[in-house]
Order: structure tokens, then C-alpha cells, then sequence
């Protein structure tokens, strides 16, 4: 499949630019997986769609203030975007402007509370920094940066906890995995006392998800990297589910990337940790998934390409024509739809 065979039109005015309140009152397209058939919704209606005995699997990541802007000795001014933790305290990140950053390059950040070097420079462009504080690296981190916010929103956060989700709990990624941003605390109180089980793994997600496809080919794109970890809980939670024949749920195409990810290295779900690249596009057979809570993602996107490899290249291409004339709200803050 070529790249231009995902692209849809999307009126601006339709990117939101700030989260509705409640979270759970966005609105949710229910698309059947195999019938196309669409219903409008709103997000908390979702409990209707779930049974007793299903799980829902979802990404306890959380957004770090992973802007920062620094200072060089020749009082020239750089922003660092964090991308990904390497090890301790050293990150791989996006440097504005580059040049200014060479290998052996150092920088202050905060009027002092944290220092830098920049230890190499990868062929991608991006940069391996080692950052040094006295205090705990995140803690410094909350106090001196900014929430990376996608750059198609305009508006100024005004609660960075919106670009976090209620349950979200382990340190480490550079964008939200928004598709849980419409769960509130009272909702998933309410999914769990009809009997459905939820279950969490991480997947800090770096930028790489959101890069553009540059490659007309789909099949030439390669995936950056992002960590993952699966404990042990909700690995034996996802064997019973399957083994009772209910369904696995995942909310958010990162928790969706983490569960095939194992399942296609090991042959099955397991406890474990590491790294995936792995780029789901039409073809792909899911080995996991039964089901999918995501939201409406860009054109071109290696996202729309995963979406449309489970429900259907036709019935997602249709749905999002219809949530277009619809006028539903897109991407980050905008609505939801679920793939059941």
C-alpha cells in the first residue's frame, strides 16, 4: 500500500485545541470490526459495549515536561525536546537549533539546577545528551519544563494534568497516550463493578509514533524505538481473559503496539520488558486484540495505518469520513472511537 492511500481531508477547525470536561462527556464513534456498521456515541456509554469477563488493557505511561530550554556558555539559547530515557540520566533528544549543539557541547538549564553535555550526535540528527542535577532528574524536570504539546495545539494548556491520564503512573514518555485521556476515575469504577477487569502495561512513547511517513511505500518506513514492559499481573490477567474466551480490549494504539509486540516475539503474552519497533499496517494479523478505544489520528500516519490493519483499510477510510462530516473533534484533545 502507498503512503497517499491514507490520506482523508480534515478541516482545520476540526483539530481540537482544548480537552472538553468532563473527560468521559467526548464524544465516541462505534465502529463494528468486521460489519463497518457505525454508531454515535458518547465516551460513557462505553460500558454498554463491554461484558462481564472482558478486559481492558491500558498504558500507565506519564508524560514528563519534556521541553526544556537551555543556555551555551556563549549565552546562546537551545530548547531540548526529551525523547527517550538511554540510561540514568542520559536521554536521546531533539535539539532547536542543532548547530548549536555539537558533541562536547554544555548547557544550563533552570539558571543552574541542571547541567548538560551533549555526548554524541546521531546520524538521524538527534542528540545523545547527559544531563546532571543535584536533586532527583525528574523532580528538577517538573520544576524547569514544559508539557510537550503536539504542534498542531495552538492554545496554551491550562491544567497539564489534562495531557495526563487518571491512572497514568510510571515516569518516562514524550506524548500522552492520548486515548485514555477520556477515562474518569467515577467511569472506570463503573466498568470494574460490571465485571470487567482492567489491566496496565507501560510504553513510554516517544515521538517516533507521530513522525510523518516520508516513504510513498508503507512497507519502507522504519519505526523508532520506544520501551515497553508487561508485569507479571496483567500478563496472567490477559491468558485467563483469553482463556475464558472473552475479549482483550486495549485502550490506545501504544498499549495495542505493546501486547502484539510480545505476542509476535514470543508467541504469546508473558511478563517481560524491552524495545519495540514494531509498525502495524494493513496485512498484519493481530494475534492478541479483540478489541480497540483509540482516537482519531493524522493523515498519513503510521496510526491510521494500524487502525485500518485491524477494522479494515474500507471501513476506517469510511468512518473517518463520517466523523469528518460528523464533525467530530480530532487527534490529541479531540473525541473517541472504539473498534469493537
Amino acid at each position: 500500500m502507498n503512503t497517499s492511500d491514507f490520506y482523508y481531508d480534515l478541516p482545520k477547525e476540526l483539530i481540537a485545541q482544548t480537552p472538553v470536561e468532563p473527560r468521559d462527556s467526548s464524544r465516541l464513534l462505534v465502529l463494528g470490526k468486521n460489519s463497518g456498521n457505525i454508531e454515535h456515541k458518547h465516551f460513557y456509554d462505553i460500558i454498554d459495549y463491554l461484558e462481564e469477563g472482558d478486559c481492558l488493557i491500558a498504558n500507565d505511561s506519564r508524560v514528563i515536561p519534556a521541553r526544556i530550554f537551555g543556555t551555551k556558555d556563549t549565552g546562546a539559547n537551545v530548547e531540548f525536546l526529551l525523547l527517550k530515557q538511554i540510561s540514568g540520566n542520559k536521554w536521546e533528544t531533539l535539539c532547536k537549533p542543532g548547530k548549536k549543539a555539537k558533541a562536547g557541547t554544555k548547557f544550563t538549564f533552570g539558571g543552574g539546577i541542571m547541567e548538560a553535555e551533549v555526548v554524541e550526535v546521531k546520524d538521524d540528527g538527534n542528540r545523545i545528551v547527559d544531563f546532571k542535577c543535584d536533586e532527583n532528574f525528574f523532580a528538577t524536570l517538573d520544576k524547569i519544563g514544559q508539557m510537550p504539546l503536539p504542534p498542531y495545539i495552538t492554545e496554551k494548556l491550562k491544567d497539564k494534568e489534562r495531557y495526563q491520564t487518571v491512572y497514568s503512573n510510571e515516569l518516562g514518555s514524550a506524548a500522552a497516550p492520548t486515548a485514555g485521556l477520556h477515562f474518569t476515575k467515577e467511569l472506570m469504577d463503573r466498568i470494574k463493578a460490571k465485571g470487567v477487569n482492567i489491566g496496565y502495561v507501560t510504553l513510554h512513547v516517544g515521538l517516533g509514533t507521530f513522525r510523518p511517513v516520508k516513504v510513498e511505500d508503507v512497507t519502507k518506513h522504519k519505526m523508532h524505538s520506544e520501551h515497553y514492559e508487561i508485569p507479571e499481573e496483567t500478563a496472567k490477567l490477559i491468558q485467563e481473559t483469553k482463556r475464558n474466551g472473552k475479549r482483550v480490549i486495549a485502550v490506545g494504539t501504544t498499549s495495542c503496539r505493546t501486547l502484539e509486540s510480545v505476542a509476535s516475539q514470543f508467541g504469546e503474552i508473558m511478563a517481560c520488558d524491552g524495545w519495540t519497533d514494531i509498525f502495524i499496517y494493513p496485512g498484519y494479523e493481530f494475534k492478541v486484540l479483540d478489541g480497540l478505544i483509540t482516537n482519531f489520528h493524522l493523515p498519513e500516519s503510521t496510526l491510521i495505518m494500524l487502525v485500518s490493519a485491524f477494522a479494515g483499510y474500507d471501513n476506517i477510510m469510511n468512518a473517518y469520513k463520517t466523523a469528518v462530516d460528523e464533525r467530530y473533534r480530532f487527534f490529541s484533545f479531540g473525541d473517541a472511537m472504539a473498534i469493537l
